[in-house]
């Protein structure tokens, strides 16, 4: 069990030599938004004290500090994260890079660019396409920072093309947990050079190193793109058909599905219905949103047509044509807004992330729904059905909260199982943080997870960094870790 120190008012003292006054803040101060994260159902914990830091060498002082006096340190950006990631659960400090916020530098030769973890998701993008440029990782949470998608590994919608946020990173430059700062990877294609601690380090969750500025891949943004919704009478139907959209060469930018109970839901939320729920005089039990992006309107023309072909074959309802820009916010915009509209239908929410083969996304969602069923919670689900990624979220609706989450620990054992049993993977992209903890160490085995307990000692022997997180065991046990606030 680790033990930490408290933060003194002579290590406060130190802190604010580093950062300045401005720039910490102790306990009667810290933002209490640094007590939890955008699931505060899974607590919240109070540090005793904050700071924001603006530059590598600020970092630097700031874990030597720590180090030498024993301190817990979480790093935080935006807080957008969904699995009590960011939540100081020793206490300690929390140190936020919401300053480290510049885009640095673009290297047009190598389409890259230089930029510090603290700057937003929706700023990268535009700012890219300025220059002629996008930044294909496309995670739901565009107020995200960057930094923080490298942490958690974000995938998105755009991942079933491009790959997740892993396939952009070129180089980093890391604080270690004693203070020292080194430099991960290069602005190379690629790498053959022994062990890749820059791979380790992303998706690591702040708990190996703190990522204070790096490198990412760009491509040549595309000249135009179009969105096609295709709807089916039924959620089988309607998974059977994402594999033929990959066999027939389309190369989708992006697989979105969605089933009758969000789409009504978000209709509800917004007032007005984007996605259609009847077609044809029918039902529409399920949906796909797929986008192509290509050099011209002939090669999408061409595209449109062969999967008008593969969708009449599928029995899909209809192809509908997203062509408009308007038309193509507003469908995005509703898309991207299904979170927000379970968010405002219900008091609590709990959710899960799995990523299962695409084929048993069907057997999965059935399973889920009579989880639900069965013990009295209203189950809402939506995900990238082209990389197999569902986002499932229990409502508690009028339930208290002690109750529902005693009714949701019975479908999240149960539904974490039939994920293992599918052969799918506890996070697709929302990552571990501590509430999913102990479904990895389940899916993963002892033997791979204890390993992952070793490599985290070697970068952290005191388990100052972001503590019972990912694989970190050290708060095991209510003795080890601060009450919830």
């Amino acid at each position: 069990m680790a033990t930490y120190n408290k933060i003194t008012p002579e290590i406060a003292a130190q802190l604010r030599a580093v950062v300045g006054e401005r720039r910490f803040f102790g306990k009667d101060d810290v933002d209490p938004n640094y007590s939890h994260d955008e699931m505060p159902i899974y607590g919240r914990y109070m540090p005793d004290a904050a700071v924001d830091a603006e530059t590598t060498e600020e970092v630097s002082a700031i874990m030597k500090i720590c180090s030498a006096n024993k301190i817990p340190v979480t790093c935080r950006g935006a807080g957008t994260g969904l699995v009590g990631g960011c939540v100081p659960l020793a206490g300690g400090l929390v140190l936020c890079t919401r300053r480290m916020n510049k885009i640095l530098a673009y290297d047009m030769d190598n389409l890259a660019v230089r930029l510090q973890p603290g700057v937003l998701l929706k700023d990268l993008a535009a700012d890219a396409l300025t220059h002629g440029l996008m930044y294909p990782p496309d995670p739901g949470e565009k107020t995200a920072t960057v930094g923080g998608n490298i942490s958690t590994n974000a995938g998105g919608m755009r991942a079933v093309k491009y790959g997740v946020t892993r396939d952009y990173v070129l180089a980093l430059t890391v604080v270690l947990a004693d203070g020292r700062v080194i430099e991960l990877g290069k602005s190379v294609c690629k790498t053959s050079s022994g062990y890749s601690l820059l791979h380790l380090m992303i998706g690591s969750e702040g708990t190996l190193g703190i990522i204070t500025e790096m490198t990412m891949k760009l491509i040549p943004s595309p000249i135009c793109d179009v969105s096609c919704l295709v709807p089916f009478r039924d959620v089988e139907s309607c998974i059977k058909f994402v594999p033929k959209i990959k066999l027939a060469n389309l190369d989708p930018q992006s697989i979105e599905f969605m089933d009758a109970d969000i789409v009504a839901s978000s209709a509800a939320f917004t007032g007005s219905p984007i996605f259609p729920e009847r077609v044809k005089n029918e039902d529409v039990g399920a949906s796909v949103l797929v986008t192509f992006v290509g050099s011209g309107e002939d090669e999408l023309d061409q595209k449109m047509i062969r999967l008008g072909r593969i969708a009449k074959e599928a029995d899909a309802l209809d192809v509908l044509v997203v062509a408009t820009s308007s038309n193509k916010k507003s469908v995005w915009a509703a898309r991207s807004g299904f979170l927000t509209a379970i968010e405002a239908d219900t008091k609590l929410i709990d959710e899960m992330d799995v990523v299962v083969p695409v084929d048993k996304i069907p057997a999965f969602l059935i399973h889920i729904r009579s989880l639900g069923e069965e013990n009295g919670i209203r189950i809402r689900n939506f995900g990238h059905a082209g990389d197999g990624n569902l986002h499932i979220y229990c409502c508690s609706d009028d339930l208290e909260e002690d109750e529902f989450k005693r009714r949701v620990k019975i479908i999240m054992d149960k539904a974490y199982a039939k994920c293992a049993e599918l052969e799918g993977q506890v996070s697709g992209e929302h990552s571990i943080g501590h509430a999913k903890m102990v479904y990895l160490r389940e899916s993963v085995g002892e033997d791979v997870f204890g390993l992952m307990g070793e490599i985290k000692k070697v970068f952290d022997p005191d388990c100052i960094l972001n503590p019972g997180k990912v694989c970190d065991v050290s708060l095991t046990g209510r003795e080890g870790r601060r009450q919830p606030c």
